[in-house]
């Protein structure tokens, strides 16, 4: 646990700490808010296109390696940002960071599902759905700790530390075991257009975002992501061994798992913009914002940590239920402005806690016991990959239903009521789940 946790966790910090550090370096490299974008875009691209090919070799090739690997590749990109004498530099060393990240926590999730018995599963994966709760509150102040003492290079150099003891624990400890029976070819094909579609996904979505920069151009990203839908269903159809098995998706509990996953996505990315609505209404500047997500991140973290307990208690359907109904509440809650920044407050705690149960171990735990072994770390890469694509989809979402309803504070809780209905929806979608959750069975067998 120690070697997956403190991976995981060393991942999920780089992408809170790069928020403090975005306004030096476009002042550094005398970079406009367009190109400084591109810090956090590059890592999100590469990290979702490499989650699908390293939870395949991992299936492939053994958890071990390619849990090393994915940690090296992090620390590799790590220490080139820091050592980056361009902007264009930073850009690229973001991309080699992003494709260490991608492997990092399916691997990590696939492992608990190898190692450890169905009635310690959930609190594993619970504790490992909590490092992002963790994340979220040490890495802002830490990135500004240390930029005010050092300087913003000190944020990536501190991976390095960390990479070091991951590596060192997980080549004493993870399981090293891996198929002996001959492997098929790599899926060349598949990971082409894996990664051409991932990427034309995410630029159509993120050029609604900027419809300056993109009002053009996001329909054609789209639709170019449609056909690669399209011919990827073929290539993977005839190849031996898939890179993404589409044989998952034949499995109506995994289907539902998938989109679930996409709605835990949309539910953890809608957070960001409470707090536009914090400083448009309540009057909280821009630079005090991030306080008011302490009590939602703090529910969060704790959240994720009672969801793991009690996942083999309640079934991981019930769990889910229960986090899209906090969702839906809460973001109903804080849409409703007009009693006061306490009210508010409090209506960001059930998400909080919605989402520490929603992306917990309730949706990996269901996918380690309906996937076969064989193909255990894809479909816990797929699992990510959805929850970045909800994601991202609420970034989309929420601004331009904002702007759309004339912006400001009235904007946004015409938006949050919009993602409350949404999380609704995603509430009776899990109804569509079994009743009676394989990984409780197993568990009170055990």
């Amino acid at each position: 646990m120690p070697a997956l946790f403190i991976g995981v966790f060393m991942a999920a910090l780089d992408t809170a700490v790069i928020g403090p550090a975005i306004p030096v370096l476009r002042e550094t490299f005398g970079v406009d808010n367009r190109e400084v974008g591109l810090v956090m875009s590059v890592f999100v691209l590469f990290s979702l296109c490499s989650t699908a090919l390293m939870s395949s070799l991992s299936d492939r090739y053994g958890r071990r390696p390619v849990y090393l690997a994915s940690v090296a590749c992090f620390a590799l990109g790590s220490l080139l940002i820091a050592a980056s004498p361009s902007f264009w530099m930073i850009v690229v060393s973001r991309a080699i960071q992003g494709i260490g990240a991608g492997g990092i926590t399916p691997t990590a999730s696939a492992v608990v599902g190898d190692v450890f018995p169905p009635n310690e599963r959930g609190r594993a994966l619970g504790l490992i759905g909590a490092t992002y709760g963790m994340a979220f509150v040490l890495g802002p102040p830490l990135a500004a700790a240390l930029m005010v003492a050092l300087s913003w290079h000190w944020i990536f150099l501190l991976n390095l530390p960390v990479a070091g003891l991951v590596l060192y624990l997980a080549a004493r400890d993870l399981p090293g075991h891996r198929s002996t029976a001959k492997q098929p070819p790599l899926d060349f094909s598949g990971i082409a257009v894996t990664f051409t579609l991932l990427s034309a996904l995410v630029l159509g979505i993120t050029r609604v975002v900027d419809p300056l920069a993109g009002l053009m151009l996001w329909p054609w990203f789209l639709g170019a992501a449609t056909v690669m839908l399209v011919l990827l269903i073929n290539v993977e159809n005839r190849a031996e061994l898939p890179l993404i098995p589409l044989s998952l998706f034949a499995n109506r509990q995994l289907s539902t798992v998938y989109f679930l996953a996409v709605g835990a996505g949309f539910g953890m990315g809608s957070v960001i913009f409470l707090t536009s609505i914090a400083t448009t209404a309540f009057g909280i500047t821009a630079d005090h914002s991030g306080f008011v997500l302490l009590p939602l991140v703090i529910c969060s973290m704790l959240g994720s940590m009672g969801a793991g307990r009690l996942l083999n208690r309640m079934g991981a359907r019930g769990l889910i239920l229960i986090g899209f109904a906090l969702l839906c509440v809460g973001y109903g809650g804080s849409a409703i402005t007009g009693f006061g920044l306490w009210i508010f407050l409090a209506a960001s705690m059930p998400v909080g806690l919605g989402v520490g149960v929603v992306v917990g171990g309730a949706l990996r735990s269901l996918a380690i016991d309906e996937a076969p072994l064989a193909v255990r770390g894809a479909a816990q890469g797929l699992i990510n990959i959805c929850t970045a694509i909800g994601t991202l989809l609420s970034a989309a979402a929420i601004s331009a239903i904002a702007d759309f309803s004339g912006g400001g504070a009235a904007g946004f809780s015409v938006a949050y009521v919009a993602v409350s209905v949404f999380m609704l929806i995603m509430l009776f979608v899990t109804l569509g789940l079994r009743n009676d959750p394989a990984g409780a069975v197993r568990a009170e067998a055990v």
